[in-house]
């Protein structure tokens, strides 16, 4: 994902849409803590899991960026998939995603 980092605030999270499609959230120095996305069953979409977030990882300061993308858990896979090649595991707050099959990245 290529977007640029907001800050994760409730006003930055305010302003989002209740849309489906994935998000990142990264710590200050945007090295990413976890992929996540919004599907049919998130109550008020993107807006609604970074909500959650929030919560989450009130106590440090976070980024996130969003994709708005129907097809959301294919590109949610694919950017598990990424982070995984790139540094040979998965985001922390990913790490429930352990006992998922994740397919691999190769170079042909």
């Amino acid at each position: 994902m290529k977007k640029a980092w907001q800050e994760l605030t409730t006003a930055n999270v305010a302003a989002l849409g209740g849309e489906l499609g994935i998000y990142q959230i990264a710590d200050e120095k945007e090295h990413v803590l976890r992929i996540g996305f919004a599907g049919g069953r998130s109550l008020f979409g993107l807006r609604g899991e970074l909500l959650k977030a929030l919560e989450e990882y009130r106590d440090r300061r976070t980024l996130f960026r969003v994709e708005i993308n129907c097809q959301y858990m294919s590109r949610y896979e694919e950017l598990l998939m990424v982070h995984m090649a790139d540094h040979g595991s998965l985001p922390a707050g990913n790490a429930f995603e352990g006992n998922r099959k994740i397919g691999r990245l190769s170079i042909g």
